[in-house]
């Protein structure tokens, strides 16, 4: 796309006006592919929007058709998209709107971009409305599961052994789960609204200029084409900036600082899983010695079993000397 409009503003700089009748193939190319990419970027955004609802609703069979099809969705919106231009390109043509090619009646653009572009939007908010409620219930029904699991009282005596550490780990990961939830809520809904703002603007025009059959103020025929180029910076924002991308930036731009993050994992990681070998070690050989099993959680106790090497007890090593008085 942007290719496409840099083209037609080098004409027009250039002193060639695109609309000249010596320039008409070129501007009906022009047109063509700004019919284009802007339209598949809407099947983009609801093919996007799909896929997602199909896979976080829980439709097993359809969530993994969507997981092998993936060169078939990737190729829908090219598909359509050109079919669409090809339609306009023979019912209507695509002549000179000033800075590039495109429609020039603003009832063909209205009828054949904007309105199957705000039903795609309205599509769009109803099913992350509906995926956002059914993971609020899934998130509720597993806190509420979690909950009814901490408050029951133990039947048998290796209930008992679960300690604090377990309760600690369920709510730091409730927490964790209702952050995740929350940013997932939210870009939810932050990708068919920035959509939304996007096109509000150009659509007021249309149908401004289609109602008064008189061209927009000239400000706002500029804003109206700076939403129309923007379209793609704000789509790669909106799909792009993630966990995942912005880790990999950190990792460019500051690696020193994130490899001392990996390595303090990792050390913590270590110190974790000897301390638990060690304390299950030391259950063991306390085993051997009593004959009921005595599991403590507090920090006293189980600190001082870290001091036992790998839970063998060292006790003091006192010399035995057999005096034998027959022995020279």
């Amino acid at each position: 796309m942007a290719l496409n409009f840099l083209s037609s503003t080098a004409m027009n700089i250039n002193g060639k006006e695109i609309g000249a009748p010596e320039h008409q193939t070129f501007c009906s190319f022009n047109g063509f592919m700004t019919q284009v990419f802007v339209i598949q970027t809407d099947y983009w955004v609801l093919t996007i929007a799909m896929c997602t609802y199909v896979i976080l609703a829980g439709y097993k069979s359809l969530s993994s058709w969507v997981q092998d099809q993936r060169i078939f969705l990737s190729c829908l919106p090219w598909v359509l998209s050109l079919l669409w231009a090809g339609i306009g390109l023979k019912l209507a043509g695509y002549g000179d709107i000033g800075a590039w090619c495109w429609f020039t009646s603003d009832e063909v653009r209205l009828l054949a971009n904007f309105v199957p572009r705000w039903v795609i939007i309205i599509t769009i908010l109803s099913m992350y409305a509906r995926l956002y409620f059914i993971l609020r219930k899934s998130h509720k029904s597993f806190i509420s599961l979690g909950n009814s699991n901490s408050t029951s009282e133990p039947s048998r005596e290796r209930t008992i052994t679960r300690s604090n550490h377990d309760v600690w780990r369920y709510h730091e990961s409730d927490a964790a789960g209702r952050r995740r939830l929350q940013r997932i809520a939210r870009l939810m809904i932050m990708y068919p609204v920035v959509y939304m703002l996007v096109w509000t603007l150009p659509t007021a025009i249309r149908i401004y200029q289609t109602i008064k059959h008189t061209p927009a103020p000239f400000a706002l025929q500029t804003i109206d084409k700076a939403c129309i180029v923007s379209q793609g910076l704000v789509d790669a924002i909106i799909y792009g900036v993630n966990e995942s991308s912005l880790s990999r930036w950190r990792e460019l731009i500051f690696p020193s600082s994130d490899k001392d993050v990996t390595e303090t994992v990792s050390a913590r990681n270590i110190d974790t899983r000897v301390s638990t070998r060690v304390h299950s070690n030391a259950a063991v050989a306390s085993s051997a010695s009593s004959s009921k099993v005595i599991i403590t959680t507090s920090i006293e106790q189980e600190t001082s079993s870290i001091d036992k090497d790998d839970g063998v007890e060292l006790t003091e090593m006192r010399p035995v000397f057999r005096h034998n008085s027959g022995l020279r």
